[in-house]
């Protein structure tokens, strides 16, 4: 008989929720039911069943006690101090206990509802410490850090420099606001953004700016102040890699989070102008309602990009190119973060840190950076922090790559690394220039260069064909715009304009780029010095004014206008009483508009007028 109430009470296994114990096979259906139900559990099969469940650190206890045996099982039921694993039901052997991090990352990802309402305990992401998770909350002593504390001017050994895993714009992305530059009309102290961050009233936000100025930092730091506090979690996703099926799918998780645990869901999309009207279509009703607060990045013009259904559910931020000033906050703050010491800055505290340095590094050589390569860098990335961050860190790499092979043996002096301005220009090879074939910057530089031309300033005119030429832009493209030009704006105050562009023209189209680029460059400035007059393409304009602005039928032709190629239309009238300009010497008097059009001059003439 005891060996049978023995094996019954082995057989009980705890719910890891409400602590409770049930038969092994009874647990899996309580378990489900269990974490969906936030009001109460089913009845246990403990006799303790009335009893509330104890409050007790598990994780604590587990790591101070012995392995589990079948006979403890007993005193376990007893209401002693429980001895068994927390998560025995998925566990093949009862001997061994759970790995740490497994049962820290179960028990942060997967708690009941109505334990984390009651015990205010603040979820956290898998690895991710706070107060009262993970270390006060379950009794774990929180690890003694063995890492120092760098201060800005103290050099890193250059072989930790080769070993940085990632891109440097993405290992140094800003967490907090008072790290974000660059962006102060946007988040500035005053701003609206700003306030509407600090009350945690977070709107759907469309964030549109050129590649490398701080979207998806932005979009990251709001998510980490919603999380920090609790009220929302953080999904991101990329509209290049992702399918409809899989938004889906995360708004029915947003559903379900924001019903059992009242939370909403802050959903980033990366490149939204990627999805198709149809897929922008997919986040109407959930934006409209509130389960998700979307936050999308775009390179593009929304109002061109985006469903305007779904942008007027959303507030649009415009984020500019970061300034020269903002790049170098930025680059200062990633060299002191590597620990490279910047030359021309306070000389002597630079002496005094490399001596520290030497007994603690050995023979490995320190970095170092002129501050006339981080200017350099600042305006050679046109506003691009990323570009700016990769191509120092791919400076850096290169030298100290290349040193590292040649160094001698134990006994020689290692020379220090210094990257000068010549390195960061090779990193970055060219100026970055923002230019889009398709997008708007397209009819932005057009646009400029247009009025450049009509405003005879050539230089400006040579910049903005610059500026599309080594962008990429096609020179026929241009060609045929400088044709257009010759005729709307030169017109008939230099007539021998339009061949010109129409020459210009034929010429790119037999040499093509990058021979054509000063045949271009020919016209810009012949356009641009030549004397203008909009005199032909106004009276067009009128003309058109005047077809569209008639009531009633047109006139028709004048009868002494038109040809007479047979018998019947002479007999009508046709071409009788037209007088024949070249058989008179002295100008002809005759009607050539119909009777309605009498005495119009539509180089005078205004829409307007009756």
């Amino acid at each position: 008989m005891a060996s049978e109430v023995a094996g019954s009470v082995a057989e009980q296994l705890q719910c890891p929720v409400c602590s409770k114990d049930f038969a092994a096979s009874e647990i899996n259906a309580h378990l489900d039911r269990c974490l969906l139900n936030n009001d109460s559990c089913p009845t246990s099969t403990s006799k303790d069943e009335n009893e509330p469940p104890l409050k007790k650190s598990r994780i604590s206890s587990e790591a101070s006690s012995p392995p589990v045996n079948k006979t403890d099982s007993s005193e376990a039921r007893k209401g002693t101090t429980p001895s068994s694993p927390v998560f025995g039901m998925f566990q093949i052997n009862r001997n061994k206990g759970p790995i740490e991090g497994e049962r820290i990352t179960f028990l942060s990802n997967k708690p009941s509802a109505s334990t984390a309402v009651s015990k205010g305990i603040k979820r956290h992401s898998p690895g991710e410490t706070g107060p009262g998770v993970a270390m006060g909350q379950f009794g774990i002593d929180p690890p003694v850090s063995n890492t120092l504390k760098k201060t800005p001017r103290e050099t890193t050994p250059a072989s930790a420099l080769l070993n940085i895993d990632k891109p440097l714009a993405e290992k140094l992305r800003p967490t907090t606001l008072e790290e974000y530059f660059g962006q102060n009309k946007v988040v500035g102290e005053h701003t609206l953004l700003r306030s509407l961050l600090d009350s945690q009233e977070i709107p759907s936000l469309i964030l549109w700016g050129p590649p490398g100025c701080g979207k998806t930092t932005l979009a990251h730091i709001i998510a980490s102040s919603s999380k920090k506090r609790g009220t929302a979690r953080f999904v991101s996703l990329s509209a290049t890699s992702t399918s409809t099926n899989e938004v889906r799918e995360v708004i029915k998780q947003a559903q379900n989070e924001l019903k059992l645990m009242k939370r909403k869901t802050i959903l980033f999309i990366d490149e939204i102008h990627r999805f198709n009207k149809s897929q922008q279509d997919t986040f109407l009703p959930h934006v409209e309602c509130g389960t998700v607060t979307l936050i999308g990045a775009t390179t593009e013009n929304p109002s061109f990009q985006v469903n305007a259904a779904l942008l007027s559910r959303c507030r649009v931020l415009v984020l500019d190119k970061l300034s020269v000033e903002a790049m170098g906050s930025i680059l200062l703050r990633a060299v002191a973060t590597l620990g490279i010491s910047v030359l021309g800055e306070d000389l002597n505290d630079g002496m005094d840190q490399d001596e520290l340095d030497s007994t603690e590094l050995g023979s490995e050589p320190k970095v170092y950076i002129e501050q006339k390569a981080l200017d350099t860098i600042a305006h050679l990335c046109d506003g691009d922090a990323r570009a700016g961050l990769n191509g120092l860190q791919l400076a850096v790499q290169a030298l100290v790559g290349a040193a590292h092979p040649g160094q001698s043996g134990s006994g020689s002096t290692p020379q220090d690394i210094v990257v000068q301005e010549e390195h960061v220009k090779e990193g970055l090879q060219r100026s970055h220039i923002l230019y889009d074939k398709a997008g708007e910057e397209h009819y932005n530089c057009i646009s400029a260069l247009h009025k450049s031309m009509r405003g005879s300033h050539e230089n400006a005119s040579l910049y903005w064909l610059g500026r599309m030429l080594e962008g990429g832009e096609d020179p026929l493209y241009v060609a045929r715009r400088l044709v257009r030009f010759s005729s709307e704006d030169v017109g008939m105050a230099d007539p021998s304009a339009l061949p010109q562009a129409v020459s210009a023209f034929q010429a790119c189209h037999f040499i093509g780029m990058p021979e054509c680029e000063v045949i271009l460059a020919q016209c810009v400035v012949y356009l641009a010095r030549a004397p203008k007059s909009v005199e032909i393409y106004k009276a067009y304009d009128n003309v058109k004014a005047s077809l569209r602005n008639h009531k009633g039928p047109l006139p028709s032709v004048p009868l002494h206008l038109r040809n007479a190629p047979t018998k019947l239309m002479k007999d009508l009238g046709y071409a009788k009483g037209y007088k024949y300009n070249p058989a008179f010497s002295a100008p002809v008097e005759q009607d050539y508009l119909p009777e309605e059009l009498w005495g119009m001059d539509f180089f005078t003439w205004n829409p307007s007028d009756p």
